[in-house]
């Protein structure tokens, strides 16, 4: 993003945690809040796939250290965020990004598809908002917590249920912390984001019929990465200090789409 967009959101002396950090929007958004100044913790399973991403944003000048984290574990959940802690001091944003699909017409939906999705995009994103919640409060940290939900979070998609019901979940406690922590300086808030191509969409958006989906959109285009980065710097930073408790959909005018 451009220099002077970053200079508007400066986010140095900060310490930010990405879930999710190993590829696609987690990896942008780690890269994005090294460029404002933030120290990064990236986190994510696949810890082998940090390495490069840490080398990249050190390269590039930034902070960065990598954790290893698997969202449905509490125990892996509370020694990442101990970890980091320990290396870059205590976290002040966080970017709970980790999440996965599994894409299924709701009677096709068994209860292991089910357990999968809410493990991991909604039990897995309270785990860590809950404990980075817990640590801001107990250490009088005001700070800033951006979950990320998505536009089938606000919205239905054929097919998506299981997921949509998980994102919906995600706003839901997007709100209820916003008004719960507000009092402790702490802004609790959500980006949906409609389509961008990642590593997980590229093989669908690539086919004949994913571009015709895309040009079923307002825009007849995908999203493009840094198009996340004003709405996560205004939602991480100073700018944004009095939104709170929203769910910012980035979609390029999809959910006003006509029916």
């Amino acid at each position: 993003m451009s220099e002077n967009n970053i200079a508007n959101h400066n986010l140095a002396n900060k310490v930010a945690l990405v879930t999710g950090a190993s590829s696609g929007l987690g990896a942008h958004f780690a890269k994005t809040l090294s460029q404002a100044g933030a120290k990064v913790v990236v986190a994510a399973r696949r810890a082998d796939r940090l390495i490069d991403l840490v080398n990249e944003i050190q390269t590039a000048g930034g902070s960065a250290f990598a954790v290893s984290m698997d969202v449905t574990d509490s125990e892996s959940v509370q020694q990442a965020i101990d970890t980091a802690e320990e290396a870059f001091g205590h976290i002040s944003i966080l970017v709970n990004n980790a999440g996965v699909a599994d894409s299924r017409r709701f009677v096709n939906v068994d209860e292991s598809s089910w357990d999968f999705v809410m493990n991991a995009n909604l039990k897995g994103a309270w785990r860590v908002a809950n404990s980075i919640a817990r640590r801001m409060a107990e250490h009088k940290i005001e700070g800033s917590i951006v979950n990320i939900a998505s536009i089938l979070g606000l919205r239905q998609g054929f097919g998506e249920s299981t997921y949509a019901v998980s994102k919906a979940g995600v706003v839901q406690m997007t709100k209820s912390m916003a008004l719960e922590l507000a009092s402790k300086g702490i802004r609790i808030n959500a980006i949906c984001p409609g389509y961008f191509r990642t590593e997980m969409n590229a093989d669908y958006f690539d086919s004949e019929k994913g571009k015709a989906f895309i040009q079923q959109t307002p825009s007849r285009r995908l999203g493009k990465l840094e198009e996340l980065d004003g709405p996560l710097l205004l939602l991480c930073g100073d700018a944004g200090a009095f939104v709170n408790g929203v769910a910012l959909a980035v979609d390029g005018g999809h959910l006003v789409s006509s029916l």
